[in-house]
């Protein structure tokens, strides 16, 4: 019997790690499991095997359309994931424009973004790293100095994903948009959780990934908008259109196309139940342990997601004890776990060193119950206060009066 199968007989589990992904929602597999079974043609075949596999991926290719707001179903190109879309943006826009060698980003991407623009930079490309503010808010003066004709592209993430705070992307894009340069964000962390208009927007590329909004692992989609310069990233197929080379992961597309369209029909009533779960979750600790406060931007963020800073104690140890009690959260990007430094996200909101160590993401979605809000409150006060007596740094505050870095905007 597995730890996990023990553990939920002795409590109920509270799943609270949607930012790093998500439970495939039941509707989404039953839509899957028919193309790992009975429908198992390769949809470039020109027999009806292939031919009905082909006509099930361009009516997914037509539910992601609908999801982003793109004005053709043809803008949308599918991928292996979030990762090969935003690589797949990026080192197209400069072999696109070969004489333009300079990229603009922020400091708080995704790795998927930072680690590929640092490859880029130490082969000769000239990168502006955008700084943001104590709440993640982006420096738009320096970004405004940083556009010029020299440049192939901007990359921006739409909503961070360790704190939820949003760029004003479709803004920024038409800013980018009046020196002929390529924008891309990576909307991982938006889709299926706010309304996305792509037709209307300055944006290019955009990128999204099947497993934060319910549908398997393993898939994602590149949006291009008609008439922009492209490049295939992989090249050896006629696939997507001659845009992406690889045989289709025709069941995971297909979970892809259904998971949207589910997103679709209950966008903003999940938004408003997850966001009202979540600021009960915020105020709940916020009352009962004493200097901590929340990270970020509260009034531009996503609806699911939190991030406190618990100052004074580790946030691996945190999270291993609440995962004693059934409880999953995060202390940053699951791209990054390992690593016993704070985050690069809240080294650069410049979170003072001891709470940046104990900045736990808690991120929500429409599985989520009032039940694991309520086995939060419950546990980690007592986690927390736990961990604070065996801290050296606990003794020279613990006698002082707890002030919350952080007034909570609800009312």
């Amino acid at each position: 019997m597995s730890n996990l199968t023990t553990l939920n007989k002795a409590t109920q589990l509270a799943y609270l790690d949607n930012n790093a992904t998500t439970q495939v929602d039941a509707k989404v597999l039953e839509q899957m499991l028919p193309y790992l079974s009975e429908f198992y043609g390769n949809p470039s075949s020109i027999h009806q095997f292939g031919e009905q596999v082909g006509k099930a991926i361009e009516h997914a290719r037509q539910q992601v359309q609908a999801l982003i707001g793109a004005s053709y179903s043809s803008e949308v190109i599918f991928t292996s994931c979030a990762t090969e879309a935003s690589a797949t943006a990026i080192m197209s826009a400069i072999e696109a424009f070969p004489n333009r060698k300079e990229i603009i980003t922020s400091v708080i991407e995704h790795p998927a973004t930072l680690e590929l623009c640092q490859n880029l930079e130490r082969k000769g490309y000239t990168v502006h790293w955008i700084k943001v503010d104590a709440r993640g808010r982006l420096d738009m003066e320096a970004y405004k100095q940083a556009l010029s004709s020299e440049v192939a592209v901007a990359s921006f993430m739409w909503a961070n994903n360790e704190t939820g705070s949003l760029f004003p992307i479709r803004g920024m894009a038409e800013l980018a948009k009046q020196h002929g340069i390529l924008f891309h964000t990576d909307a991982v962390q938006v889709a299926g959780k706010l309304p996305i208009q792509v037709a209307d927007s300055g944006i290019d590329l955009l990128s999204i990934s099947g497993h934060k909004f319910h549908a398997p692992k393993g898939v994602g989609a590149l949006y291009l908008r008609r008439g922009a310069k492209f490049r295939p990233l992989l090249r050896g197929g006629h696939q997507e259109r001659g845009r992406r080379a690889g045989t289709e992961n025709s069941s995971g597309i297909v979970g892809l196309g259904k998971a949207a369209e589910l997103a679709m029909q209950s966008i903003e009533q999940d938004s408003a139940r997850i966001k009202m779960m979540r600021d009960r979750l915020e105020m709940g600790l916020l009352a009962r342990i004493p200097h901590c406060f929340v990270t970020g931007d509260p009034r531009h963020r996503v609806p699911n997601t939190s991030n406190i800073a618990f100052e004074f104690v580790e946030g691996e140890s945190i999270l291993l004890m609440l995962d004693q009690h059934g409880i999953a959260a995060s202390s940053g990007s699951a791209c990054t776990s390992g690593s016993l430094e704070p985050s690069h996200v809240m080294r650069a909101m410049d979170i003072p060193y001891t709470a940046a160590h104990g900045a736990i993401r808690f991120s929500l979605s429409r599985f989520t119950s009032e039940e694991m809000i309520d086995q939060v409150l419950a546990v980690l006060p007592g986690i927390v206060e736990k961990l604070r007596m065996l801290s050296p740094y606990w003794d020279t505050v613990s006698n002082q009066p707890a002030e919350q870095s952080f007034s909570p905007v609800y009312a």
